[in-house]
């Protein structure tokens, strides 16, 4: 018999497995979703949980608190087998997850106990892993930390942005997720326990934190460049002489191989400078020292303009080698 589910989702990684749903034959009671947000100048942000539900005839409720006498006495009149939640943005009470007849379930985008928390996708790519998936849970008051109903495993392409992965993880989600519900219609669902001692934690970042540290490794700074894309953006600030710092969004950068920086022919002074520094610029490259080697910019992005590849940028703002890249507007070059 088709089950009764309620979705709880907020941001893009939860629509591939809200549309799989509504083609699914469960009935589907209603859409738990994050209250409209006014941005600047008073517009409200598109909401597109929201937009499909009503295109569908879903009712939608949006409560501020989902843990209120009041949200929890609306779900529960919905009489829900199941609920089915992905990137909602509350935590869920104990009394919340009792409600459902079936049990509350969390699409989380990594292979659990690994990263547990918010940002999964962007510590995986941080700390160089070179594969992640999805991971439906059974949810607990713990932090993602319930029995675990299915997991999918995919690689990490090497230049994959959060962003990216973000889009295939989701794509890979709606098919779990209906894989799941099918076992719990069947009664055939088994679920394992995970390994606590192997957790580890991916919490929330700051803005600040998409600041480029140059002296870690070329192959760190590939990878913080690569996980802080779209949010929280990874950033440094450009100084030169005579000419206020500038930020730049650092949207790709290419590790040198040795034998093409022999051929830069840059001097030894430079070779041997502090992380950060341009040890070679002309009209179409800059290379600069790393932690452990160096790597070239290939594509930036000014402060209120739009992304560019180094050569485009170079056009406007000629690099010198012997220029820094810094973490802040008040370091010296």
């Amino acid at each position: 018999m088709p089950l009764n589910v309620v979705m709880m989702g907020t941001g893009t990684f939860a629509i591939p497995a809200f549309q799989a749903l509504i083609a699914s034959g469960h009935q589907v009671l209603g859409l738990y979703t994050q209250p409209d947000r006014t941005g600047r100048g008073h517009h409200r942000h598109s909401h597109p949980m929201k937009e499909l539900a009503i295109e569908h005839g879903i009712p939608v409720f949006q409560p501020e608190k989902i843990n209120t006498p009041e949200s929890l006495e609306a779900l529960h009149n919905l009489e829900a087998d199941v609920l089915l939640v992905a990137a909602y943005g509350q935590i869920l009470s104990q009394k919340l997850l009792d409600i459902p007849r079936q049990g509350a379930f969390n699409l989380h985008a990594s292979l659990l106990p690994k990263y547990r928390g918010a940002a999964p996708i962007l510590y995986a790519i941080r700390n160089g892993e070179t594969k992640t998936g999805v991971t439906l849970f059974r949810i607990e008051r713990a932090l993602d930390s319930g029995p675990v109903a299915a997991m999918v495993e995919t690689p990490i392409g090497p230049k994959e942005t959060t962003g990216e992965l973000q889009d295939r993880l989701a794509a890979l989600a709606a098919p779990l997720a209906m894989q799941v519900l099918k076992q719990i219609e069947q009664g055939t669902l088994q679920e394992t326990t995970q390994n606590h001692a192997e957790a580890t934690f991916a919490p929330t970042l700051d803005k600040q934190e998409g600041a480029i540290d140059w002296t870690q490794s070329t192959f760190q700074i590939g990878c913080h460049v690569r996980a802080m894309q779209p949010w929280p953006s990874p950033f440094a600030f450009l100084h030169q002489s005579e000419q206020e710092p500038l930020r730049l969004l650092i949207l790709d950068v290419e590790n040198l191989a040795t034998e093409d920086l022999d051929s830069l022919n840059a001097g030894q002074e430079l070779l041997n400078s502090a992380p950060g520094t341009v040890i070679f610029a002309n009209t179409k490259r800059v290379i600069i020292r790393t932690g452990d080697g160096v790597l070239e910019l290939k594509q930036v992005q000014p402060q209120g303009k739009r992304g560019m590849q180094i050569g485009e940028f170079l056009c406007g703002r000629k690099i010198n080698a012997g220029d820094y890249f810094g973490q802040s507007p008040d370091q010296s070059v």
